[in-house]
């Protein structure tokens, strides 16, 4: 590889070590890690640590995981994007998810997200600038029967409809 080429690559790898050495999550994350003997294949396992700890999973985040257990960043990013859990940016004080499975969007999900993003003016997978509201959606949740569901702060909530819903997510953002 070009020299020119991997010295940028090498300073930033650098710049997040020595940024993660004064960070008590780090130091917490690698524990995880060496439990998990720095194996590849503990790949997810690392980084749902790594998102209870930080809250979302920031480039920074993921290029230190990368470094630790010795996988191209490519990869890591590639399971971090791939897999629904993973949030990539910072979350809202309060979440709401919409499922649009088969049964709820049938049911009307589409409407209910419609709503909320027409009310708050953000779509599915961004955050009021107040960061009090993050507005996520789901392929399922698995409630089907009684779709169409919203899950609020990891509650779910059977046979909404856009008024209730924007009703709930008001109380939030009157408080």
């Amino acid at each position: 590889m070009n020299a020119a080429v991997a010295t940028p690559q090498k300073n930033r790898i650098q710049a997040v070590l020595k940024h993660a050495s004064g960070d008590k999550r780090f130091k917490i994350l690698e524990v995880h890690m060496k439990k998990h003997q720095f194996r590849q294949d503990a790949l997810i396992e690392v980084l749902h640590k790594a998102q209870e700890l930080f809250g979302y999973l920031e480039d920074d985040l993921l290029l230190f995981v990368s470094v630790k257990l010795k996988l191209p960043p490519s990869r890591v990013y590639g399971v971090a994007t791939f897999y629904h859990f993973f949030q990539l940016k910072p979350q809202g004080k309060h979440a709401c998810v919409v499922c649009l499975g088969t049964a709820c969007y049938v049911k009307g999900a589409d409407k209910i997200l419609n709503g909320i993003q027409d009310k708050y003016k953000i779509k599915a997978g961004e955050t009021t600038a107040d960061n009090q509201l993050s507005l996520l959606t789901a392929r399922c949740i698995g409630a089907c029967g009684i779709a169409p569901a919203v899950v609020y702060d990891g509650t779910v909530t059977p046979r909404a409809t856009p008024e209730t819903a924007l009703e709930h997510i008001n109380q939030w953002m009157t408080k």
